[in-house]
């Protein structure tokens, strides 16, 4: 049986990996501002994550699956971003025009609030993301549209 403790760096290394990811492929990650609240998304190949930081979080690594990162960031009156917790939902569409809903699911850990979700890609195949997240406690959908290509290691 995994230890509080154990589960609580496993997550701390998959949020660290995922910030490292998006901090380092600009063309993997982005945002869109929408007054008050922000969307950010990174996306990555799921074999970037180590095989234990896999296993703790329940994420199948495997060429050809991706991950979806998505956090809902409201600003403060400092101009500084804080994480907020909500609800984000969407589907993701290859280039022949099939869908896949993305089963997202939830991670907090202190104040930082994730989603995340792993999809299916072909190396090389544009994928189109189609993201609505719902920030607690505001009535206005954010929807985001966006585009990426993985490839394969």
């Amino acid at each position: 049986m995994m230890t509080r403790k154990f589960q609580m760096f496993s997550h701390i290394a998959l949020a660290t990996l995922l910030f490292v990811a998006y901090a380092t492929q600009a063309q993997a990650a982005g945002n869109k501002d929408f007054g008050d609240y922000q969307v950010h998304w990174s996306i990555l190949p799921s074999t970037f994550l180590a095989p234990e930081v896999a296993r703790e979080n329940d994420l199948q690594r495997s060429q050809g699956i991706g991950i979806i990162n998505i956090s809902i960031m409201k600003e403060n009156e400092d101009g500084s971003l804080s994480p907020v917790s909500g609800q984000v939902e969407g589907k993701v569409t290859n280039d022949i025009q099939q869908v896949r809903f993305l089963a997202f699911r939830r991670i907090q850990e202190g104040d930082a609030v994730y989603f995340i979700a792993q999809y299916q890609y072909s190396s090389g195949e544009l994928m189109t993301f189609n993201i609505t997240a719902r920030a607690a406690g505001y009535q206005q959908d954010l929807p985001v549209r966006f585009a990426h290509t993985l490839f394969s290691d």
